[in-house]
């Protein structure tokens, strides 16, 4: 799947060592999706990364554009055992 980075997305990924494996892995197989609460255009993908104990990897992106415009990156510690 193509995307693209947002300036804040790459930052976050270098802050942040997320891998480029993970981030695709999260928006081609996530294992849910959500609305954002803020702005029902974006989407939030989730995808828990076995390398970093099955942590919760969240990806919001706007699945509106082509390629899919990546916004913000972060793994997300209130998500922990809820996939």
């Amino acid at each position: 799947m193509k995307y693209e980075l947002s300036q804040h997305a790459m930052v976050r990924l270098r802050e942040r060592k997320i891998d480029f494996a993970w981030l695709e892995k999260a928006i081609t197989q996530p294992e849910r999706t959500e609305p954002d609460p803020d702005d029902p255009a974006l989407e939030h993908r989730l995808a828990a990364i076995a390398e970093r104990g099955y942590r919760i990897l969240r990806v919001v992106c706007d699945p509106r554009t082509t390629p899919l415009k990546i916004v913000t990156v972060h793994f997300d510690r209130s998500m922990k055992g809820k996939l």
